[in-house]
């Protein structure tokens, strides 16, 4: 009975933010999306090269909305994205042609890769898994998808979080580099 048990939790969720913080949130969220999407249209869509991936999302969700998340820190939003695009590309060009074993597997592999590192960041997920479903613009890219869009798209979503974050005096980013 102690399995079912431990289903029920252990405490109660969070208190709500207050209006400021929201307004920063939004702020920071709006501003980064903002900037890779304007980098997408204005540079690098005429290249045949894309900077929007789905998985920045939830990325903006931390980096603007859970600053002092470990999981939102410039370390794990980088290598996180970097690591689980590698971990998708190569399981894709394994795998490929059965494609729900080569999600599983990118997923899979972007998680344990992540935790040996140090660098969990669960939009890294994501990352993976487009490398794999994303289609053949992301196919064709082959390992540069881990340096464009996974790597510069979340180094431009760190600058912003660092000048939108810091703007406030109760707001504070990061917590650690390293």
């Amino acid at each position: 009975m102690d399995y079912f048990r431990k289903m029920r939790g252990t405490t109660q969720s969070p208190p709500r933010v207050g209006a400021g913080e929201v307004a920063w949130s939004f702020a920071g969220a709006f501003v980064g999306i903002a900037a890779v999407g304007f980098l997408h249209a204005g540079l690098l869509d005429a290249t045949g090269l894309g900077l929007l991936i789905g998985s920045f999302g939830a990325t903006a969700v931390l980096v603007y909305g859970a600053i002092k998340s470990p999981l939102a820190q410039p370390r794990n939003v980088l290598f996180g994205h970097v690591l689980s695009a590698l971990a998708g590309v190569a399981a894709q060009q394994a795998l490929g042609e059965v494609v729900w074993l080569a999600a599983a597997l990118a997923v899979a592999s972007a998680i344990a890769i992540m935790h040996l590192t140090k660098t969990l960041h669960p939009p890294g997920g994501a990352t993976a898994l487009i490398a794999v479903i994303g289609g053949d613009s992301v196919h064709a890219l082959g390992y540069l998808y881990a340096l464009v869009p996974a790597g510069l798209g979340a180094t431009v979503l760190l600058l912003v979080a660092l000048i939108v974050n810091n703007i406030p005096k109760n707001r504070r980013y990061p917590e650690f580099w390293w």
